[in-house]
């Protein structure tokens, strides 16, 4: 098997290219850094010409909240336009099977308790509506090319370097400056990033899209506490919603230059997992549950 991997020196990216590594599987990178062995933009227009029997399409836009118009359309540019690019780009590659790399962030919640992958996809977001445009593009694209298609939605992907949400996290606690709300008991679904690599090929095979989780949806707070303890801290403080409140109605009159409003509290404060029985029926998906096996990197800026 010869696998090509778009986004290969993202943060998933790096996980796909460890763990090929580790079992001398023949793979080729693609991505923006020269590390790569097949440097492109996939904003651009460009070319492949290497044969591969699957191609891992991992590469996009994440992990920020846009502030400014410019910022949005960046999501339709590199999400939607960039794998416009890619499928254009296969088309002297013919792989026989295709992963795209999406998001729960489809589903457009806020809320929810174990949400399957036959929930209507309401996401109205930038991030979220440009996954769906994507997901669209890709799985018309493998029916018309008689390549089977996997997708698999992702929540919060844990790994030693994370970025965005969790990576903020971690500087806080390490820091001083974060604080649970009303005892951070919410529940939040998460997954292992050396499980996912560990995965994809075996859900190449066969196709379809899936949820991925530990299956154990930890809270906030016990994924603080685990954090914390890997960085010396006894305590991680709590906020009382009340007050939390106020900073959010505060940040509401102050837009996005305030750490919180009304929109972000309701995240942080309202549980939302999903279903991951597709995966485990199919496959004997059976992860390593986060809370035993996060280990973060302790010189964290």
């Amino acid at each position: 098997m010869k696998i090509l991997i778009s986004g290969a020196s993202g943060f998933l990216g790096t996980y796909f290219v460890n763990y090929f590594s580790s079992l001398n599987i023949n793979f080729v990178t693609i991505g923006r850094s020269n590390t790569c062995n097949i440097v492109i933009d996939i904003t651009k227009e460009f070319e492949i010409n290497e044969i591969c029997d699957l191609f891992i399409h991992a590469a996009g836009k994440a992990h920020s909240t846009p502030r400014t118009n410019d910022e949005i359309t960046d999501f339709y540019i590199s999400n939607v336009l960039g794998t416009k690019n890619l499928l254009n780009a296969l088309k002297n590659v013919r792989p026989k099977q295709f992963v795209y790399i999406s998001s729960v962030s489809v589903y457009g919640l806020d809320y929810g308790i174990d949400i399957n992958e036959s929930t209507p996809l309401l996401a109205i977001d930038p991030y979220g509506k440009s996954k769906i445009d994507a997901e669209e593009m890709v799985k018309k694209w493998c029916l018309e090319h008689n390549v089977i298609c996997t997708i698999l939605r992702l929540p919060l992907v844990v790994g030693d370097n994370p970025p965005g949400n969790l990576g903020s996290m971690i500087r806080g606690i390490k820091k001083g400056y974060y604080f649970n709300i009303s005892g951070g008991n919410v529940k939040k679904s998460m997954v292992l990033a050396t499980d996912i690599a560990q995965f994809v090929i075996k859900a190449a095979e066969k196709g379809g899209i899936y949820n991925l989780t530990d299956c154990i949806h930890p809270s906030f707070n016990d994924l603080s506490k685990i954090i914390a303890i890997q960085m010396g801290k006894t305590v991680v403080p709590n906020l009382p919603k009340f007050i939390a409140i106020l900073l959010a109605k505060i940040g509401d009159l102050f837009g996005n230059k305030f750490p919180i409003n009304s929109t972000k509290l309701s995240k942080i404060t309202s549980t939302l997992t999903f279903d991951d029985n597709r995966a485990r029926s199919a496959f004997g998906w059976n992860p390593s549950p986060v809370l035993e096996s996060f280990k973060i990197k302790k010189d964290v800026k």
